[in-house]
């Protein structure tokens, strides 16, 4: 986990009661549920195995220990996790490198955010040399503090990253808002007592108590998250 968290003075946002912001990376600010599945489709066909499109809705939004491990249970290759571990971030860096498009309204997001001085924070379930290559995109200055997968005894759909994060700013998980894609997701979050909005990538996500679902991230910006506190009261 790494911190740049502001003085305590800096750490709300004017009268709100949303304390702060926390924010799922692949599929949710950046556009690459599909570049995880493509590179484990070109992994797992170097092995000589031919991937179920079914299997990409049980693959996303969790950890990779979890995907992988299923990939080889599912398929019977002869590799052990840690080696494709190794093989999946190694071709996802190198895919990102060529090409890393943000979601729409992410980076109007981002920059409202950081204009208003709200604590925010980058949770994950990718490992830390991920996101630590992504955050040259979406620009490490937006986050407080970035939870990685790898960092965590626990990651998603334990809300043990979530409740780390919240911590680290020194908020109430009660008056932070989430933002996910996934169902892995929204789990963690809400299993930690935030409030989330949920923006599905791959798979459809219900409206339930407590979770938003929007679109796109165009529809969310301050006042939109402000207003789910406010609803709390």
């Amino acid at each position: 986990m790494t911190s740049t968290v502001p003085p305590p003075g800096t750490r709300t946002a004017e009268s709100s009661t949303l304390q702060a912001v926390l924010l799922d990376m692949d599929g949710t600010l950046v556009d690459t549920e599909g570049f995880w599945w493509d590179v484990e489709v070109e992994v797992f066909a170097q092995l000589g195995h031919r991937l179920d499109d079914a299997w990409r809705h049980v693959v996303v939004g969790g950890p990779m220990t979890r995907s992988a491990g299923f990939l080889i249970e599912a398929t019977g290759a002869t590799i052990t996790l840690s080696e494709l571990t190794v093989l999946l971030n190694d071709g996802f860096e190198n895919r990102i490198a060529r090409s890393l498009p943000l979601m729409p309204g992410a980076a109007r997001l981002l920059a409202g955010l950081a204009a208003h001085r709200v604590p925010t924070a980058l949770v994950s379930a990718s490992h830390r040399r991920i996101i630590d290559r992504v955050l040259l995109s979406l620009g490490a200055r937006n986050f407080s503090l970035t939870v990685a997968g790898d960092e965590v005894e626990r990651t998603k759909p334990f809300p043990d990253p979530y409740l780390i994060a919240a911590a680290g700013l020194g908020a109430d998980p009660a008056r932070c808002a989430v933002i996910e894609d996934t169902a892995t997701g929204v789990a963690a979050a809400e299993a930690a007592g935030c409030q989330v909005v949920a923006v599905p990538s791959v798979s459809p996500i219900a409206p339930a108590a407590g979770r938003t679902v929007v679109r796109s991230l165009e529809q969310v910006d301050l006042p939109f998250l402000r207003s789910l506190m406010t609803e709390k009261r």
